[in-house]
């Protein structure tokens, strides 16, 4: 079953957009915009960096008086940090997980894992295509909700070569779910009945990005989050295969195509990916002190708060009237899926 349609394999420009003088403009400005959600999280720690970087990138994308500059000036910068940036922090992102961490959390949670990353794949995706959303939004929305969120998303956009608009809108939606799941997680611990470990499991298999799985699972003390976190990195290391078999099949469907045109084939593993694999080899080596673990995470964070919200500055609201209810309501089958299926999991391997 073939996850992609066939389609040209260029970014659709932004209509609009006239000629502009590099990548500095929107650098700076992605680099202001990582500024103030580092000060943002430092004033409401329950709101993590990554997911103000992609609010403030919608916000300001839509202010009346940076809306020219966003869209003209600083659009190379700002797309080269949602592209080449969020590469890189993809890479370092290997350093949070050692084969250690894999093996430590048992065969049953890892079996729990599997499970859940599939059945929320393949059912978001599928529901998706169902329900019409255009180009590579289903593909998209499937990842983020299965893996790691919008971290997720960049890389499977990367081996996809999707259009810039299709992963802003799966990026924000999955970022709004994600931020919707700190407050409301919490307030369903005692009410289903679970252990402050098994609820630390359910977060760590059923929220989406590493920040908002600490900022969900804290609430319910160190050890909640330290099963969350663990279950969460189990997740995180299914990033690798998926985003190879999505390469593998975009290399299969555009043979033909790249062949006729003289054009080289997409990798059948993406760099980035094997950067991710090697540093999850370091990390589990034990070579790289402390200190350098502490300086890969804050160097990770600041390179996904730049791509994020670069992708945020590229969601266009007014475009979303096309297919917003559709988005929510995928949102919304997959979070109640995701979130499901991972505290049945919790429930048989406690």
């Amino acid at each position: 079953m073939a996850l992609l349609r066939e389609r040209p394999t260029r970014h659709r420009p932004l209509t609009g957009v006239p000629a502009t003088p590099g990548k500095l403009p929107g650098l700076v400005l992605a680099a202001l915009g990582v500024a103030a959600a580092w000060g943002i999280h430092r004033l409401v720690p329950a709101v993590p960096m990554l997911t103000a970087a992609v609010v403030l990138g919608i916000v300001v994308a839509h202010l009346p008086l940076a809306r020219a500059t966003v869209r003209g000036a600083a659009r190379p910068g700002l797309t080269f940090a949602g592209k080449r940036l969020m590469r890189v922090g993809i890479v370092l992102l290997g350093l949070k997980l050692s084969l250690d961490d894999v093996l430590g959390i048992g065969w049953a949670t890892v079996a729990m894992v599997l499970v859940v990353v599939a059945a929320t794949f393949f059912g978001t995706w599928w529901l998706g295509r169902r329900m019409g959303l255009p180009g590579d939004q289903p593909l998209l929305i499937a990842t983020g909700y299965s893996i790691c969120g919008a971290s997720a998303i960049g890389a499977v956009s990367e081996a996809t070569d999707s259009d810039e608009r299709d992963t802003a809108t799966s990026v924000a939606l999955v970022t709004l779910c994600g931020t919707l799941a700190i407050a409301v997680l919490p307030l369903l611990h005692a009410p289903l009945g679970l252990t402050d470990a098994e609820f630390g499991r359910w977060v760590g298999a059923s929220v989406h990005d590493v920040g908002q799985v600490v900022a969900t699972a804290q609430t319910a003390g160190p050890g909640a989050l330290g099963e969350a976190v663990l279950v969460k990195l189990m997740r995180v290391a299914l990033l690798a295969p998926l985003v190879a078999a999505v390469a593998l099949s975009v290399r299969r469907r555009r043979k033909g195509a790249a062949v006729a045109a003289g054009q080289k084939r997409p990798p059948i593993v993406p760099l980035f990916v094997v950067g991710f694999l090697a540093m999850v080899v370091v990390r589990s080596t034990g070579w790289v002190p402390g200190a350098g673990l502490d300086a890969a995470q804050h160097a990770q964070e600041l390179l996904l708060a730049a791509a994020l919200f670069g992708l945020g500055s590229a969601v266009h609201l007014p475009s979303l009237t096309r297919t917003g209810g559709r988005v929510a309501g995928l949102g919304l089958c997959a979070w109640v899926v995701v979130a499901g299926v991972s505290y049945g999991g919790v429930l048989l391997t406690a």
